[in-house]
């Protein structure tokens, strides 16, 4: 695939999505784009050579290509710390295709002055939300955003000056990220708009505002179906090494069908090796590269699920980035092949030692593109 920027000194893509009403507008919790080790969670495109070395991003040999995201984002805030050296240019894309031209996929681009050259690092927000598209570099507002991609991906462009052998360098120290238009499907008062799976065991009720699931195994879930979308929420496990899940895409009224991002924080040895995949891991699917929450102590999971990619984040930090490339399961099980349906999110009671509770549970659903 290929993508041209241009020769920007640094290239801002932008698109617009639905309308939003403001008192629906809720911010979410932070993520890392970037671990400060890796690239997991990005994937380069052009003869760059894109590198995760002493705590930053950077491409320094090659002549043009870019750093995507696996992830596409929809309604979000971004941060992101950037330096460049030498005779080159960066740019930022947000909400892009990975294909094309900015001017013919519902993007467009933006030139600011040519100030990160052999310059300091410099912040870039942008902040999308609906129609409403905005950033700033070091404080100092852009103007001028107009696309019309709902969702899609965040990019980095590397390119060197056209006949300039001196090499520039893109370093990119930080990337984070919090979803925006994040709607609760929780109130913290009952169970209103959701639906418990009758005969199960688990106990289901509301306790200093969290959903408290005791004993089982059983499954509470959601009164509205969920296909592309950012969820967020609070997870404790009340116990030693205790085991649920927390489920999408099953088909309403089915038992403990979908995927299913498990939890469970224990580990072999280090936290590197997790026990029946992880905390964040993708059940029968993935592992979670590591387990970063620990038993008795509350965490944040961050999961989207658009199309056929998933990723999960605990604490902000990613541990699972899955594309299911699998035959379409017949039954909607994610364990055994590609879910392609909505369906709704259900949370896990898995057996007689079940004590976990949830909170702050948030979903922001994706435009159709």
């Amino acid at each position: 695939m290929k993508r041209v920027l241009g020769t920007l000194a640094l290239a801002v893509v932008v698109a617009a999505a639905m309308p939003v009403m403001a008192q629906e507008v809720a911010e979410g919790q932070w993520i890392n784009l970037f671990d400060g080790e890796t690239l997991m969670g990005w994937t380069a495109f052009g003869d760059a050579d894109w590198q995760a070395k002493d705590g930053a991003m950077m491409a320094m040999r090659g002549t043009n290509g870019f750093l995507a995201s696996t992830c596409q984002f929809a309604d979000f805030e971004l941060v992101a710390k950037i330096r460049v050296k030498g005779q080159g240019s960066a740019g930022i894309a947000v909400r892009s295709t990975l294909s094309g031209h900015t001017s013919e996929t519902g993007g467009a681009a933006l030139v600011l002055p040519a100030t990160l050259r052999d310059a300091k690092v410099q912040e870039v927000v942008v902040k999308a939300l609906g129609n409403d598209v905005s950033a700033t570099v070091d404080g100092v507002a852009v103007e001028g955003f107009s696309a019309s991609n709902g969702r899609g991906h965040i990019c980095f462009q590397f390119q060197r000056y056209a006949g300039d052998r001196r090499a520039p360098k893109v370093e990119i120290m930080e990337v984070k990220l919090r979803p925006l238009h994040l709607k609760p499907i929780f109130n913290g008062k009952d169970l209103e708009g959701w639906n418990i799976i009758p005969g199960h065991k688990s106990i289901f009720s509301v306790v200093d505002g969290a959903l408290n699931i005791k004993d089982g195994n059983g499954q509470i879930e959601t009164a509205g179906l969920y296909k592309d979308f950012v969820l967020q929420l609070d997870i404790i496990s009340n116990g030693d090494h205790l085991n649920s899940g927390v489920f999408f895409r099953g088909p309403a009224g089915v038992f403990w069908k979908g995927y299913e991002s498990q939890v469970r924080n224990q580990w072999e040895k280090e936290r590197t090796h997790p026990v029946d995949f992880g905390t964040g891991g993708i059940y029968g699917d993935q592992e979670a590269r590591k387990v970063v929450s620990t038993d008795h102590e509350w965490f944040n999971k961050t999961l989207i699920c658009e199309g056929n990619h998933i990723a999960v984040w605990i604490d902000g930090y990613q541990v699972s980035d899955y594309y299911d490339t699998r035959a379409v399961s017949e039954d909607a099980n994610g364990k055994q092949g590609y879910v392609n349906i909505a369906g709704t999110i259900h949370l896990q009671g898995h057996d007689p030692t079940t004590d976990l509770s949830f909170k702050n549970i948030n979903v922001q659903e994706y435009p159709n593109k």
